[in-house]
């Protein structure tokens, strides 16, 4: 550029000013057309679905049609070309919790909250659950229109046991039960009835739901990209909906912290990784 205006004999900053304040045509490729359809109906489906996460599914419908796989920028590009992209957040951020609630492997931390789902009708309906810390796959639950008791808790905890382990008087090893500080929680029945099956009950400070940050995480995403997108026209028709959803979640929603593979993928991907001899 310098040599081209010193030989014209014009100003530098003039040209870069012409070349900037100049139209510029939208950058798209012939295949753009081809993808739209697809991105549209993953988007109608999904309307709370980010552009990351759409493209996690967008590859995977790709790689069935035998197609290669895109990048995320250009699922931006097309998506925000065609008015697909989601609004901005715009809330202000949360106190800032440096501890780490994620860890290395499975079965080394369950974290576990209950939260409520309010029908059209008036009823409500409680659900608790645990939480894998590092694969993020939702282990078990448990639901009811009543409050959720400790004995509900210990059922929780055993059919958890159960699901990673089969039927055992205890655990391999350690796992910390990180919950809050909820009366089903800590009663003592229940922290008994964890240490006996080899569990360690953790309790998060008191007033700081950032040290649960998994659950408080997870449950903002369910309400999010489930709840709030169905019918809740009364009890019975949420219960009837929520294996479908947590299933959904396990199977196919992408998870950021997963390198966009849904929960079940990623524990694929890490026992096929287990098997393999090299």
């Amino acid at each position: 550029m310098k040599t081209i205006t010193e030989t014209l004999g014009v100003s530098r900053s003039n040209v870069y000013a012409k070349r900037e304040s100049a139209p510029r045509r939208r950058y798209r490729k012939a295949e753009d057309d081809a993808l739209l359809p697809l991105i549209r109906e993953i988007a109608d489906g999904r309307p709370t679905y980010g552009y990351p996460r759409i493209t996690a599914l967008l590859n995977r419908r790709l790689l069935e049609l035998g197609r290669p796989r895109i990048n995320r920028k250009r699922v931006y590009r097309i998506m925000k070309g065609n008015h697909l992209l989601l609004p901005k957040h715009s809330g202000r951020p949360v106190r800032t919790h440096d501890g780490k609630v994620v860890t290395m492997t499975s079965n080394m931390r369950w974290c576990s909250d209950m939260f409520e789902i309010g029908c059209w009708n008036g009823e409500r309906v409680r659900v608790a659950f645990s939480m894998d810390c590092h694969d993020r796959e939702i282990i078990s639950y448990i639901a009811t229109t009543a409050g959720i008791s400790g004995e509900m808790v210990r059922d929780l905890m055993a059919e958890s046991i159960e699901a990673r382990f089969g039927l055992v008087d205890q655990v391999p090893h350690r796992i910390e039960w990180l919950s809050d500080n909820g009366s089903a929680y800590t009663a003592h029945e229940t922290r008994m009835f964890a240490a006996s099956m080899g569990l360690l009950p953790c309790t998060t400070p008191v007033q700081s739901p950032e040290s649960n940050g998994m659950a408080e995480g997870f449950v903002n995403t369910f309400k999010r990209d489930y709840v709030h997108i169905n019918r809740l026209e009364n009890a019975e028709q949420v219960l009837e909906q929520l294996p479908r959803w947590f299933d959904d979640y396990n199977e196919v929603h992408p998870h950021q912290g997963l390198k966009m593979r849904s929960p079940r993928e990623y524990r694929k991907s890490l026992t096929a990784a287990s098997g393999c001899p090299v």
